[in-house]
């Protein structure tokens, strides 16, 4: 449990610019992730899981910046 909560003080941390590129980076490697699963090269399949989940973390995060803005 606590690296998760380790994970999402990092991104807290972060600025909107910075999020964008992690993410960016993220679908990047899921993207690389799946042909390597698809060609049975997958070295460590439950990074598949850790990738999408950091990818839902960001764009979780930045929805709740969004409506926090829109709010004030």
């Amino acid at each position: 449990m606590a690296k998760i909560d380790t994970r999402r003080s990092d991104l807290v941390a972060k600025t909107e610019d910075q999020l964008g590129e992690e993410l960016g980076n993220l679908k990047r490697e899921a993207f690389n992730l799946r042909f390597q699963a698809a060609t049975n090269q997958l070295e460590k399949p439950s990074r598949v899981r850790e990738v999408r989940r950091d990818i839902a973390r960001i764009k979780t995060l930045q929805s709740s910046r969004s409506r926090d803005a829109a709010a004030k």
